[in-house]
């Protein structure tokens, strides 16, 4: 099982996905692999989330697939059977924190302050979530933190996008950054898979 700072080496952009078609959810994930992304979030917001990382699982080698967005009860046992590899939270409440670590999956869970940051890791994260980035104080916030919570690394997620992504990656404490403009919705419901993977492409040289 790989830890939770191995998932921030995958790929300098995490693709975040919405799918409304788990017949997407495929030629998605290997279009993103055709274009150098090894690695995807499949967000929990739909009927369809759980079928899509099961498909992806079973029939995309070489990807790994998170489940994100996990809130509530049970989310998190659910996407494990599904097969999700690893878990993101928006957030991080004590009773949430406990049924991801059941799971034994590794995890990156949310937060958005200092006092957030240091709960977790006094509980032995070192790789988190920082949602939602941009409102929450950027590039600037990430900044600041890396002086007195060296030990931490990151995965900034909201508000990300092509023109800033690569100031986010040039902090020390930032392993990847989230990003939902590789699977736009025009894109997947034309089948054009190979936009797809040109955004990829233009993705990775961020790094």
């Amino acid at each position: 099982m790989p830890a939770a700072t191995d998932i921030l080496d995958i790929s300098p952009v995490v693709p975040v996905v919405v799918l409304d078609d788990t017949t997407h959810a495929v030629p998605l994930a290997q279009a993103l692999q055709r274009g150098g992304i090894h690695t995807i979030e499949v967000t929990l917001r739909t009927p369809v989330a759980l079928e899509a990382i099961e498909r992806i699982t079973g029939e995309v080698e070489g990807v790994s697939v998170g489940a994100g967005t996990i809130t509530g009860p049970g989310q998190a046992k659910e996407a494990a059977r599904a097969g999700a590899s690893y878990l993101v939270t928006p957030g991080s409440t004590d009773r949430l924190l406990d049924e991801v670590a059941d799971t034994g999956l590794p995890s990156l869970p949310g937060i958005s302050t200092v006092s957030e940051a240091l709960r977790l890791a006094e509980r032995g994260h070192r790789a988190l979530k920082f949602f939602p980035a941009e409102p929450s104080g950027g590039v600037p916030y990430l900044k600041a933190l890396a002086s007195p919570l060296p030990e931490l690394s990151f995965c900034p997620t909201g508000g990300i996008t092509p023109d800033n992504a690569g100031n986010y990656l040039a902090l020390p404490n930032v392993g990847c950054v989230g990003g939902t403009w590789l699977a736009p919705r025009d894109a997947l419901v034309k089948g054009d898979w190979g936009h797809v993977e040109a955004l990829a492409r233009q993705a990775v040289s961020l790094g």
